[in-house]
């Protein structure tokens, strides 16, 4: 089990994770959650959209456009594999977590 390289990166690990747990996502929500820039989150967004991992659909609310994220079907896969390679090397150094 190995990690995966488009998803390890801090920033796209925060908005693959946060999509795992929504259908949808609008972009400005996905932005104040991350804590970046529309140009930084734009840019890991692509980068995650060129992997298929993330599919990004415009359009409008009144007039005013909108994008929203939405995890595919092979993000998906790709983050549970690559957690599951998290866990693994958590459980090898032997940590283990006392509830609080």
């Amino acid at each position: 089990m190995q990690l995966d390289p488009v998803i390890h990166a801090p920033v796209r690990l925060q908005i693959v994770a946060l999509l795992a747990a929504a259908d949808e996502a609008e972009f400005g929500f996905v932005r104040d959650q991350v804590g970046v820039s529309d140009s930084v989150l734009s840019k890991h967004a692509s980068a995650l959209e060129g992997a298929g991992y993330v599919e990004i659909r415009k359009g409008y609310i009144g007039k005013r456009p909108r994008t929203w994220l939405k995890l595919s079907l092979q993000g998906r896969r790709a983050y549970t594999l690559h957690v599951a390679a998290l866990q693994t090397i958590v459980a090898r150094s032997g940590l283990t977590l006392a509830p609080e």
